[in-house]
C-alpha cells in the first residue's frame, strides 16, 4: 500500500514566516502522497480585533457567533489557506486549498450547547456554553481525497466544514487532521504528524529535551493522572489514539522543522 503523510500545522507556526518556510520546505520533500491541514486561530483573533469584533474563548475553544464565523471563514479559508497554497506552488507542490464544503469533502453537525466545568470555564461554577457555529465532524470523503492524491494534487485543508444546509462551521484543526487521516486509511498506509513549536510531548514542559519517545493508551492515562500531560495536549493525544484505532498506521507529535526525521513522540495503541 502506498505511503501517505498527513501533516497538521498549528497557528503559531503558520503565523511565523521563518517557521512556516521551514515547514513547507520539509513538507515539499516528503516522498509519496501528502496532505496538509492548517490552523490559524491567532490570525483570526487579530483580524477580529481590527474589525472591532470581540473574541470569546471557553476552555481554549473559540465561541463562533455569526460575526466571528465571517472572520474565520475569511482568514482560514482565504488568507491563511491561499498563502500556504501559493508558497507550496513555489516549492513545486501542486497544492489545492479546500474547506470541508468544497466538493462536500467533510461534513459536520453543529455542536449542541454543552456544560463546561468551572475550572475549565474559569468561573466559580459550571456553566452551559453555546459555541455557536462550531462543527463536529460527521463524515469525510476519503475516496474523493484519494482521487485527488492519485492525480498528483496535494490537498491543503482549512479548519472549516459545513452542515449540508448552507452553513459553514468552524472546526478544530486537530480534528480535521485526524478525520482526514482516518478517511484515507483504507486507501493508503497513513502517517499522521502533528507539528507544533515543541520537539514532542515533554515530560517537563520547561525542558525541551525531555521528549517522551512513545505514548500508548495505558501510559497516556497515567501521564494525565500524574499531571504530566494536561490542557490542550489531552484532546490532541485523544485524537491521535482514535486515529490509530481507525487504522492510521502511525501518529507523531513533533517540531515543525523535524518532519520527515526520526524525532518527536510516537503515539500508538
Amino acid at each position: 500500500m502506498e505511503k501517505l503523510t498527513v501533516i497538521k500545522v498549528g497557528g503559531k507556526i503558520v503565523e511565523d514566516a521563518q517557521s512556516l518556510d521551514w515547514l513547507l520546505g520539509g513538507f515539499a520533500n516528503i516522498p509519496g502522497g501528502k496532505v496538509l491541514v492548517h490552523g490559524g486561530g491567532r490570525s483570526a483573533t487579530k483580524m477580529a480585533a481590527s474589525l472591532g469584533i470581540e473574541t470569546t474563548m471557553v476552555g481554549g475553544r473559540r465561541v463562533t457567533d455569526e460575526q466571528m464565523l465571517k472572520v474565520v471563514t475569511m482568514v482560514y479559508g482565504g488568507l491563511v489557506n491561499k498563502n500556504i497554497v501559493a508558497k507550496l506552488q513555489s516549492h513545486g507542490v501542486n497544492a489545492l486549498g479546500l474547506t470541508g464544503a468544497d466538493m462536500d469533502v467533510m461534513r459536520s453537525v453543529r455542536r449542541k450547547p454543552v456544560m463546561v466545568k468551572a475550572e475549565v470555564a474559569g468561573t466559580d461554577h459550571d456553566i452551559q456554553v453555546d459555541y455557536g457555529f462550531v462543527g463536529d465532524v460527521e463524515r469525510c470523503d476519503g475516496q474523493l481525497l484519494s482521487m485527488l492524491l492519485e492525480n498528483g494534487i496535494v490537498p491543503v485543508m482549512a479548519p472549516l466544514t459545513h452542515d449540508g444546509s448552507g452553513n459553514m462551521l468552524n472546526t478544530n484543526a486537530d480534528t480535521i487532521a485526524a478525520e482526514t487521516a482516518k478517511a484515507l486509511a483504507p486507501f493508503f498506509d497513513v502517517t499522521l504528524v502533528y507539528c507544533f513549536e515543541k520537539a514532542g510531548v515533554l515530560m517537563d514542559e520547561h525542558d525541551d529535551d525531555s521528549v517522551i519517545p512513545q505514548i500508548n493508551a495505558e501510559s497516556f492515562r497515567q501521564f494525565v493522572s500524574d499531571g504530566v500531560i494536561s490542557g490542550g495536549m489531552i484532546p490532541k493525544i485523544e485524537n491521535a489514539l482514535n486515529a490509530c484505532k481507525a487504522g492510521v498506521s502511525r501518529v507523531v507529535i513533533t517540531k515543525a522543522d523535524q518532519i520527515g526525521q526520526d524525532a518527536g513522540t510516537v503515539i500508538s495503541l
